[in-house]
């Protein structure tokens, strides 16, 4: 069996103390695959330089995370498209719309996901997506890049049936972490809608721990968490779900 942790922030400080031990953790665990989504400019060389020591493992992505987007925008994504000519990035990530925390830059947000899009397609990547409490806002601004052969993944997704819906129409895949196994997420009932093929699982680790070790440290191995959780859901065998999911990933991302 194998599973691929589709979004996970290894490089941070919470994995400072045992960052190769949990690498180590999840690999023997089966889950062989550590897809790195970026935040900001500060996080590329921690991100590349994890992904360089665990090839083959770890994959990096690039982009600038809504809640990064300030006035300087423009100057921050014009860096970040020039890194991304001197390694190779396995998607543009993660990028989107934040409007739980703070709206004070929406504009700015809307753009610099705009423009993130534009430089994705033109580099055949797909996009990894932050949508908190903006999915209006964000499909949108995909909307305005129809038959532009646009890909990629509503991470953590947090919608309703209706949203989900939206997204699979648009090409997307679903991204489904620690929150299906929480009583009131809600997930359950859209994962058994949108189904198996449309799935991909994630941890976004450290963040959004699945239960039963809520409130902890998250990390890659709990993949094996929610894809049990999955399993249940769906009346299939782990195995089974692994074996979808891994394939829709690596489909998904080249990998």
């Amino acid at each position: 069996m194998q599973l691929a942790d589709t979004h996970t922030h290894l490089y941070l400080s919470e994995f400072d103390p045992d960052r190769d031990e949990m690498i180590a953790r999840a690999v023997a665990g089966d889950v062989v695959k550590l897809l790195m989504p970026n935040i900001d400019l500060q996080s590329v060389d921690l991100m590349i330089a994890a992904a360089e020591k665990h090839k083959g493992i770890c994959y990096p992505m690039i982009g600038l995370h809504p809640t990064s987007v300030r006035d300087d925008y423009i100057e921050k994504v014009e860096i970040l498209e020039e890194i991304s000519r001197k390694h190779e990035f396995i998607a543009i990530g993660e990028i989107g719309i934040d409007m739980y925390w703070d709206v004070s830059h929406l504009k700015e947000q809307i753009e610099a996901f705009r423009r993130q899009i534009i430089f994705a397609i033109s580099k055949g990547l797909p996009v990894v997506i932050h949508a908190r409490k903006s999915f209006p806002e964000i499909f949108s601004v995909l909307d305005e890049f129809k038959g532009q052969e646009l890909k990629g993944v509503f991470h953590a997704f947090s919608g309703n049936m209706e949203d989900a819906e939206k997204a699979l129409l648009r090409g997307f895949k679903i991204g489904i972490g620690g929150p299906l196994t929480f009583k009131n997420s809600g997930l359950a009932e859209i994962v058994k809608k949108v189904g198996i093929e449309h799935i991909i699982l994630e941890t976004d680790s450290p963040y959004l721990t699945p239960d039963p070790y809520r409130g902890k440290r998250n990390e890659s191995l709990y993949i094996c968490i929610i894809n049990r959780r999955l399993a249940e859901i769906l009346k299939m065998t782990e195995e089974e779900t692994a074996s979808v999911t891994f394939e829709n990933s690596c489909r998904l991302f080249n990998i």
